[in-house]
């Protein structure tokens, strides 16, 4: 059985920093092409880059708030213990998922979460740590992302009332 690399040893060595919705990322990749503004889909403004992709660890008590992105976004399960990322999708539909190693188990190991969906989530009781990455189409902006204010997302989404409560903090 394979060590355990220790949250710390994790952050020191692939150089992450605190993200403004919970957990430490670090960008991985910039795609160097861009599309065009004219080249967008509705709801973006300026050209972005067409793909970007980071690291992103979230350890035991740690909660990535929700919070929703214009484009797609497919998580990639790395090291650690399993987390459960829940999705309000734009129809009000909950999806949760199981970020993780244990295919037979059910855990997935990639998904993708809809541009414009709710997302958010958290380790798994037990796990110490998620250490997950994140690609981007077309490329992450932090004009495309929104942290979620609570009281909004609940008059929105009343039968979610417990996860977003959970899953937020404003």
């Amino acid at each position: 059985m394979a060590a355990v690399i220790p949250y710390e040893k994790i952050i020191d060595l692939y150089h992450l920093e605190p993200h403004p919705e919970g957990g430490h990322f670090k960008e991985t990749y910039r795609s160097p092409w861009t599309l065009a503004d004219e080249a967008m889909p509705g709801g973006f403004s300026g050209e972005r880059n067409m793909s970007t992709a980071i690291y992103f660890l979230l350890s035991e008590g740690e909660k990535s708030r929700f919070h929703r992105l214009k484009a797609d976004e497919l998580w990639h399960f790395y090291l650690g213990g399993s987390m459960t990322l829940s999705i309000i999708h734009p129809d009000g539909r909950l999806e949760e998922v199981i970020l993780g190693n244990r295919v037979l188990e059910g855990e997935r190991v990639q998904h993708l979460v809809p541009g414009g969906s709710w997302f958010g989530g958290q380790p798994n009781p037990g796990t110490p740590y998620s250490f997950v990455g994140c690609t981007t189409a077309p490329g992450f902006s932090f004009e495309d992302f929104e942290l979620a204010h609570r009281a909004e997302l609940m008059g929105e989404y009343p039968q979610h009332a417990d996860l977003i409560r959970d899953l937020s903090d404003l």
